[in-house]
């Protein structure tokens, strides 16, 4: 017997002309195929839309694999599923704005999903979102690779510091192979633990980054 689930959706919709991440461009979504045209296409009382967007990889809600930082690194396509979908998920809620280890679990992390819980999905679609926003210290992602973690996700606008170039905690996950999921929303509907995680991007062949639908399920 299947046990009752809920569903809760962590994603941010994707609008034409939003910002994600301050200086990307926004997406473009315009048709391709009018429903309007299609009828000359179709039979009597056939039609679809079908529409194109242009749009960089870091838009909306979206997982990073390893290619993005490292061009040795498994893209999309090569990610298994099995590190993406229905991972037993802990969920660290902080307040301030440097993640680091002492925030952290101090036990193993196998297998599972780290969701960091800043509430900095407050912000989403503002100017403050992209200010001094909460971030994921060089020691913290250590901390979370040494450990076992399967994936790291934060409802930031990014995993690392945007002051100045480097990028210790990208660097450290995707190097250890832990997909990266950024801009999540609603982790303050999930418990500490009990929730299962997936977050699945289309497996593009030499791409590093797109969009996910994440979701948790939750036992009702």
């Amino acid at each position: 017997m299947t046990t009752p689930r809920r569903l809760v959706d962590l994603s941010h919709a994707i609008h034409a002309g939003m910002t994600t991440y301050p200086g990307l461009p926004a997406p473009e979504i315009a048709p391709h195929l009018t429903r309007e045209d299609s009828r000359r296409v179709y039979a009597a009382g056939t039609e679809f839309d079908i529409s194109r967007i242009t749009m960089v990889g870091n838009t909306g809600t979206y997982l990073d694999s390893p290619f993005h930082r490292y061009a040795d690194g498994v893209d999309l396509a090569g990610l298994p599923l099995e590190s993406l979908v229905d991972l037993p998920a802990v969920v660290v809620s902080v307040t301030d704005r440097a993640i680091d280890v002492e925030h952290l679990p101090g036990t193993e992390l196998e297998g599972l999903a780290v969701l960091l819980h800043t509430g900095w999905d407050r912000h989403w679609r503002t100017e403050a979102y992209g200010v001094d926003a909460p971030y994921l210290t060089a020691a913290g992602a250590r901390w979370l690779a040494d450990r076992g973690a399967a994936l790291v996700g934060i409802d930031s606008v990014n995993i690392d510091s945007t002051e100045g170039g480097e990028r210790p905690a990208h660097s450290t996950l995707l190097a250890a192979g832990i997909p990266v999921v950024e801009h999540l929303t609603g982790l303050a509907g999930l418990p500490a633990t009990g929730a299962r995680f997936t977050a699945v991007p289309p497996p593009v062949a030499g791409f590093g980054t797109f969009p996910v639908r994440a979701y948790a399920a939750l036992p009702e």
